[in-house]
């Protein structure tokens, strides 16, 4: 028996500005950006399922995400990567399999759209 549960609750980002990052993530997802900054370096983006937490005060040019720690769900994967296309975000991958894409956010971490 083991005190450990298996669930993970949140996943955190680094993120170099903590405002730019809060208002990049929350447009990205559709979300109001109308939540507090905890302890000026932390926020946590409103989600459905597993948690996302910007964090300020982890973030170094080593800790960026080199490959994706996770990905975002979309039921239409053409849509979504047009739809990124549009927002000029920085796409490091086409549509790959019919499935899934990866692409950046203005801190260089790379992240993973799949379907």
């Amino acid at each position: 028996m083991t005190p450990i549960l298996n669930r993970v609750s949140a996943v955190f980002i680094p993120v170099k500005n903590i405002e730019e990052a809060k208002k990049w993530y929350c447009d990205l997802l559709g979300l109001e950006a109308d939540g507090d900054i905890i302890a000026g370096h932390l926020y946590i983006v409103p989600m459905k399922g597993t948690g996302l937490v910007l964090d300020s005060k982890i973030f170094s040019s080593e800790t960026i995400f080199q490959t994706p720690a996770f990905h975002f769900d979309t039921n239409d994967i053409e849509a979504a990567f047009s739809f990124m296309k549009e927002k000029g975000i920085e796409l490091v991958t086409e549509i790959e399999n019919g499935h899934w894409f990866n692409f950046k956010d203005p801190d260089g971490n790379v992240l993973m759209i799949c379907e």
